[in-house]
């Protein structure tokens, strides 16, 4: 929790003048985030259960403006939120009153109550991912400074094949304590066999799709990305531009940079992932197909915890936590590859599959009832892997993210697949 609520303050504290500003519509008010954290942490961890709290510190009339679903983000700012120095002070209030909570009570179920901080813990992170989107969008001096990513290699240009058979989706809960409720049950599939890029797609190899016409040659996209394309006028990732000299520059955090043809791409949403799969004569992998290449091991015929192994992540293996405020160079991590050699899957870039967000036969909800069930169903994309703004408690193997296929704000990316 101490690390989440670290980010956050390093975040809102960056641009204390700018937290009640909307940088783009697609993107809540800073300040809007900063209190749903512990609008949250109060509901879970406080108003929750034996010992609820009997005066909160977001009274309900206040409480119900940080409803994620009720309020639209591009309607945030209408509303009549805490400042940024009530929103400071409310979230310090709640973090105060669950520390002494978990000093005091003793709760009826141990296992349930640390579920509850860890889901907690894990909102924030999130909610620190979005914001450090949030971050990318804004105009004005640069206030962030990235961190330095391991280099990259030469990796082989042919593709993993996964052999056809049997393998376990998602994990048991007694094994994966902190895992979401659309992570299991754990339950035996079989995958006919396919083939998965060894690494994500690199800027590089979008730039050329770039400059064949990808972007005007309707026969690559779908009907419905085709229209979106059109609507939007969207004709390069986010945030890319021409450098005058036929070359590409790239725009993020306030800053602009030449662009790294060796780093995966990053703001593209579902459609235009397609559309380029579509013209390298390849598609988007399933999640199914996505997450036996991550985790499972055909020579032990178990899952591991992580593509690499037991061992959680160490900047060896990925690259989490945001410091980098971007993806590293492919081949950087060859300490993560998976059993069947497939690198950096986890951290750098969300990687869209074709998949939409459905549960896993046996679906139960877990404590927090609304976190997945209401989006079953509803024409989200499933994403898989995180990002590099992503942490190690916020994603693993089995985490499965949502959104719509139109969203390129966020850190997202793309790995190709072919049929075997």
């Amino acid at each position: 929790m101490e690390t989440a609520r670290r980010t956050t303050t390093r975040l809102t504290d960056a641009v204390d003048g700018e937290l009640t500003v909307q940088h783009s519509p697609l993107m809540s008010p800073l300040v809007w985030d900063l209190a749903h954290i512990g609008q949250q942490e109060e509901l879970w961890l406080l108003q929750q259960g034996t010992g609820a709290a009997r005066t909160p510190v977001f009274h309900p009339t206040i409480a119900c403006l940080y409803d994620a679903a009720e309020h639209p983000r591009s309607m945030r700012t209408q509303l009549p939120l805490l400042d940024p120095r009530e929103s400071r002070r409310a979230v310090a209030d709640v973090r105060n009153r669950v520390l002494d909570r978990i000093a005091r009570v003793r709760a009826d179920d141990p296992r349930e109550a640390a579920f509850a901080v860890a889901m907690v813990a894990q909102h924030e992170h999130q909610h620190d991912e979005t914001m450090f989107a949030t971050h990318s969008l804004r105009s004005g001096d640069p206030l962030l400074a990235p961190a330095a990513t391991p280099r990259g290699r030469i990796v082989p240009a042919e593709p993993v094949l996964v052999p056809a058979g049997e393998f376990l989706l998602g994990v048991d809960p007694a094994e994966e304590p902190w895992a979401l409720d659309n992570e299991h049950p754990q339950h035996r599939v079989h995958v006919p066999a396919f083939r998965i890029g060894r690494v994500p797609v690199t800027n590089g190899e979008w730039a050329a799709f770039v400059d064949d016409g990808g972007y005007d040659d309707p026969r690559h996209w779908t009907r419905e990305g085709w229209a979106h394309r059109r609507a939007e006028g969207i004709t390069t990732p986010l945030g890319w531009a021409r450098d005058g000299a036929g070359g590409w520059t790239q725009r993020r955090f306030a800053v602009e940079t030449a662009l790294d043809p060796t780093t995966p791409v990053q703001h593209v949403d579902a459609h235009e992932a397609e559309a380029y799969a579509r013209w390298a004569g390849a598609r988007l992998p399933t999640e199914v197909e996505w997450e036996k290449a991550c985790a499972w091991d055909p020579a032990l015929g178990r899952r591991r915890r992580w593509p690499w192994g037991e061992q959680a992540p160490t900047p060896e293996h990925a690259n989490l936590g945001g410091d980098a405020l971007g993806p590293a160079p492919v081949g950087a991590y060859p300490a993560g590859a998976s059993a069947y050699g497939v690198e950096q899957t986890i951290g750098d870039v969300w990687e869209w599959t074709s998949s939409e967000f459905a549960p896993w036969p046996g679906f139960s909800p877990m404590l927090y009832a609304t976190y997945s069930a209401p989006f079953f169903g509803g024409g989200y994309r499933v994403l898989r892997g995180g990002s590099w703004a992503s942490t190690a408690l916020s994603v693993r193997p089995s985490f499965r993210n949502w959104d719509w296929p139109v969203r390129r704000q966020i850190f997202t990316g793309l790995r190709l697949a072919w049929d075997a």
